[in-house]
């Protein structure tokens, strides 16, 4: 019978290919710089081909065993998750989850509803990651995450997406602003406008372009914030005007900055969605952390 790599010597494998350093990689996996240089040769010895090169300043990983890294990326995901559906299959909501979710996000939603996600579901632990949109899209398609809370329209590829809840955009200006105090502010009343964004990267950035119809090159303020938290404190400062999300405004955000908020005439908003592979073996799982969020959200 033909011998197989093991799941062991794949792991080291991905994680030599990651770190390209067997130091580093060996403390990934929990094992001596020796333990992973011999089964790197085991692994060599297996497949009858190098699959990195070594030298006293760096390693060098061969196309094969580049190639042969990224499918083992697949294999180990689907293994865990092999072993994840059999504890799901005894008890569903248990164990342990890697979820994401990105800074537009995380520090409004999460307090409304993990205290609830914990009273509902006390066997599973959750493990949060918080990052920018792309990067988080990329860790969940490579298996470092179960799931990520992100914000729509988005494109996400082959991944499923379950939408939690519509949260709406609010003007948001500085209270001797012509705009303050304003029930309603129409689009038309921002064209002239210094309109305040996130950095590059936010995706919360591209939606408030969309609903003011701008392109990205429309020339606006002079600063661009690193967070919303930033971005109301510019607004306070008189130095423009910005779009906020409800969810953030619930948060309290702009509570004590001196900042007014008005609905827009014609309402938009953004989808708080959860997503996740569309392979994945932990689908209806995954619909009804869904589920939970949406009801928990709409209860907090």
């Amino acid at each position: 019978m033909k011998r197989l790599p093991t799941m062991k010597q794949l792991q080291y494998l991905v994680a030599l290919a990651d770190t390209r350093h067997f130091g580093r990689a060996a403390q990934r996996c929990h094992i001596t710089q020796s333990t992973l240089s011999a089964g790197i040769r085991d692994l060599e010895a297996v497949l009858g081909t190098a699959v990195a090169e070594r030298s006293n300043r760096h390693v060098l990983i061969t196309r094969v065993g580049t190639e042969i890294a990224e499918r083992a990326k697949v294999l180990l995901r689907d293994a865990e998750e092999v072993m994840e559906v059999a504890r799901a299959g005894r008890s569903p909501m248990t164990g342990e989850m890697r979820l994401g979710v990105i800074p537009t996000i995380g520090p409004f939603l999460l307090p409304r509803v993990l205290p609830g996600l914990r009273e509902r579901f006390p066997e599973l632990t959750v493990y949060l990651r918080e990052e920018q949109t792309a990067p988080l899209l990329s860790r969940l398609e490579d298996g470092e995450l179960d799931a990520a809370r992100i914000a729509l329209p988005y494109e996400t590829g082959d991944l499923d997406t379950h939408v939690i809840l519509e949260d709406e955009f609010l003007f948001a200006c500085n209270q001797q602003h012509a705009l303050a105090g304003a029930g309603e502010v129409s689009l038309d009343a921002l064209a002239g406008e210094p309109l305040l964004l996130l950095e590059e990267g936010h995706c919360l950035r591209g939606h408030a372009l969309d609903v003011c119809d701008m392109g990205d090159t429309v020339a606006r303020a002079q600063f661009e914030a690193s967070s919303l938290h930033t971005l109301v404190q510019m607004v306070a400062a008189g130095i423009g005007v910005t779009l906020v999300p409800r969810l953030a405004v619930d948060a309290h955000i702009a509570r004590g900055t001196g900042v007014s908020l008005s609905r827009l005439a014609m309402p938009a908003s953004r989808r708080i969605g959860l997503a996740w592979r569309r392979t994945s073996l932990r689908a209806e799982e995954f619909r009804r952390l869904g589920d939970t969020l949406r009801e928990l959200s709409d209860i907090a």
